[in-house]
């Protein structure tokens, strides 16, 4: 199957450096917020990778659930393939991707657990058919069938019935604490608007990349 004669549809739009904040994570939410007037499906979904040890890499995507000056936070099972990733090389990238704005967004960093009391936190605003979810999965694991994983999650939901259900001592958040950043818009004729936030000495550095 050949794609090199798919169209390519790009902005009008070019990205200048007046318009870009002098802190990556103000411009970060700027876009999110247009993403959203946008009325951009899945806004929150980015593209996470990791690596092993031996650097063999791995990629899925995650929500982002949070954002501040301390990082960005997504929550996963502990046991999961990602997880123990970051376990043994506590280093990822993720990219949040809109085509219909065609504008993504790139960040690279270090991976950190969050506190327990922040996952319990999230974890008890989320539906309670999500809980008994977290408990019932053992994510990444083989199973015999989609029954296997129902009868689980039916067990768990006899067991809580009536009561609250606590956090997994499996499940929680990581923060991606950025040290680069990039912004993209994507121009005609790959002629794309790429701007890069780095943290230099605590300070971040923007330059203009070429496309």
């Amino acid at each position: 199957m050949d794609f090199t004669e798919l169209p390519e549809h790009y902005s009008n739009h070019h990205l200048t450096q007046e318009e870009m904040s002098d802190n990556p994570y103000s411009q970060f939410i700027q876009w999110m917020n247009k993403a959203k007037e946008e009325d951009i499906e899945e806004l929150n979904a980015m593209a996470l990778a990791t690596a092993s040890s031996k650097g063999i890499p791995s990629s899925r995507m995650v929500l982002l659930k949070h954002i501040d000056e301390q990082g960005l936070i997504f929550y996963t099972n502990y046991e999961s393939r990602k997880a123990k990733e970051i376990e043994e090389n506590p280093h990822a990238s993720a990219v949040i991707f809109w085509p219909k704005m065609m504008r993504q967004i790139c960040v690279e960093g270090a991976v950190e657990k969050v506190s327990k009391e922040n996952s319990e936190k999230y974890f008890h605003s989320r539906h309670r058919e999500s809980q008994i979810a977290a408990w019932g999965s053992v994510q990444g694991k083989k199973i015999t069938s989609r029954q296997e994983l129902l009868n689980r999650c039916e067990a768990i939901k006899r067991q809580y019935e009536g009561k609250e259900i606590p956090l997994p001592p499996f499940w929680g958040g990581f923060r991606l604490i950025p040290s680069r950043f990039e912004f993209w818009v994507g121009g005609h004729y790959r002629l794309h608007d790429r701007f890069e936030y780095s943290l230099k000495n605590g300070v971040w550095v923007t330059a203009r990349l070429s496309p």
